[in-house]
């Protein structure tokens, strides 16, 4: 091959009338390559961190003085935080599942459902099915390196169709080894399982794999290996080797998906981050109930064994602890994280997207799991920081979390699959006066359906015939139920009729009695 130098000089041995015709095809091929090269650079990066299980109001700068997360609290001075971030809901009481679904199709939670090979850890993959793009394959599409590190929780066929690079590709949540001490605690007969012992496994001791590529260069999944890291660092340190190896250097622009298994549970953390809440410190949350009023469906489902019925402020208060200590412990590992993208010369051109994938209740309405629809289970955290964003701006509109697919699209200038559900919050990052949802909807298996406006929200049981209607201006909280109060017959007609027209909207087939108003 010759080289920029030998071609120099041999070039000055040809006629001055070549020499500049040749002069101009080299000028011509490297004002290509240049413009090539700047439009690659001048697309933005993406970084997606997204935990696991962590309710919106776990952030110490903007809803909790209890909680430390400094990480947190810097990202979102640099932010556009979203106060009203929800998840449409979960035909499986494993909910991180369609979110993570409805996350990389941008679909509705009916239509996401509908995506079978993309679904779960190893469904039978049937292209014909297949009508959604993925947001890596599109971004990848577009020019992007992709890679991703953590939990994933869909299908492997989905994975290799969405990222290029791909290293310690963890499970959907990881079960101590005395699974039996990690349930209905604490309790008299049940008081030594502890956070920080290693020997448990759990967090501790995960199983992973990567996308290896064989012999062709064909990416496949690699052999299954178990890390001696907690999860939180296994995942921060696998992408800080990335953006250090990988991203420095590369004209590329990149989209990172860096998830989390932290803070679900079993909740563990080194004792360091335990021991910053003392559990008589701990204050109990003030929707906290002994017991829910009623069986919202899945009383008995796996996250609500974790601590004892009927609830006691004391067992709160341990799961509380150790909540958040996880917080803040993977907090750490993100604020390594944004360090090495600084240290990347990349930060300047990188949109920095901050999620989970849904809430959790931990002690509140005598609930622990997130498989109800108050805002405590189905409203997450948001922040989105880069180039031209608003800096500290705090947006109230109600927004899905779903819609970040369509949103980077939008930032890149990528066209947003027609697949694509859910709108771009590109306009709301830009402009303070942009508006979000009109309205809110939610959907548990064949058990719940809520409708939410701004000032109101509408939960439906049709399997035990009950109704909830709470003003959350008065009552964030939802505590008070109005749903029997005369006075409130219009504002339930009203949203009762929303809700109908949503399921028609939607595509949700569940049909609830012709009586529902009277429950």
């Amino acid at each position: 091959m010759i080289n920029r130098y030998s071609f120099l000089s041999i070039f000055k041995f040809y006629p001055m009338k070549l020499q500049y015709k040749i002069a101009g095809l080299f000028l011509g091929a490297l004002s290509v390559n240049t413009s090539l090269a700047q439009e690659k650079q001048s697309k933005p990066n993406f970084l997606f961190l997204l935990t696991d299980d962590q309710t919106y109001e776990s952030i110490h700068a903007l809803n909790n003085s209890e909680i430390k997360t400094p990480n947190l609290d810097k990202l979102s001075k640099r932010s556009v935080v979203f106060t009203h971030c929800f998840n449409q809901g979960s035909w499986s009481a494993a909910i991180c599942v369609a979110s993570r679904s409805m996350i990389i199709t941008g679909q509705s939670v009916f239509h996401a459902s509908k995506n079978k090979s993309y679904l779960g850890h190893g469904n039978p993959v049937d292209e014909s099915k297949n009508e959604a793009s993925l947001w890596g394959e599109v971004l990848g599409d577009a020019g992007y390196q992709t890679y991703i590190t953590g939990k994933w929780h869909n299908s492997k066929h989905a994975l290799l169709k969405s990222f290029d690079h791909g290293c310690s590709i963890g499970k959907g949540m990881y079960a101590s080894s005395d699974e039996v001490g990690v349930y209905n605690r604490p309790s008299a007969t049940n008081n030594d399982w502890t956070a920080w012992d290693k020997s448990k496994g759990g967090h501790w001791t995960p199983s992973v794999y990567d996308i290896i590529k064989d012999s062709k260069g064909n990416k496949k999944i690699g052999a299954r290996y178990t890390s001696d890291k907690h999860t939180s660092e296994l995942y921060a340190d696998q992408a800080i080797t990335y953006l250090q190896n990988n991203i420095s250097e590369s004209a590329d622009p990149f989209f990172m998906y860096v998830a989390f298994n932290a803070p679900h549970d079993p909740r563990q953390s080194p004792k360091e981050f335990v021991d910053l809440y003392p559990v008589d410190k701990i204050k109990t949350p003030s929707s906290f109930l002994s017991k829910h009023p009623f069986d919202q469906g899945d009383s008995r489902v796996r996250d609500e064994m974790l601590a004892p019925f009927p609830r006691t402020n004391e067992a709160v208060a341990v799961h509380q602890q150790e909540y958040y200590a996880i917080i803040s412990h993977v907090d750490r590992e993100i604020g390594k994280i944004l360090k090495a993208l600084e240290v990347s010369g990349k930060a300047d051109n990188t949109y920095i997207i901050f999620s989970s994938d849904h809430g959790l209740a931990v002690g509140r309405h005598g609930l622990m799991g997130k498989q109800n629809q108050y805002d405590h289970s189905v409203r997450m955290p948001l922040m989105i920081a880069g180039p031209g964003i608003q800096a500290g701006h705090i947006c109230h509109e109600m927004v899905y979390l779903q819609s970040i697919f369509a949103t980077s699209c939008d930032l890149a200038g990528i066209d947003i699959p027609k697949s694509v559900d859910f709108p771009s919050l590109k306009s709301l990052l830009k402009d303070p006066n942009a508006k979000g949802e009109n309205l809110i909807f939610g959907a548990y298996k064949d058990l719940q359906r809520m409708i939410r406006s701004k000032h109101y929200k509408l939960i439906v049981y049709p399997k035990v015939k009950k109704l909830q209607l709470f003003n959350l201006k008065n009552d964030p909280d939802e505590l008070v139920n109005l749903a029997n109060k005369k006075r409130m017959n219009d504002v339930k007609s009203d949203l009762l009729m929303r809700l109908f027209m949503k399921q028609k909207e939607l595509g949700d087939f569940l049909e609830l009695p012709s009586d529902v108003i009277l429950w």
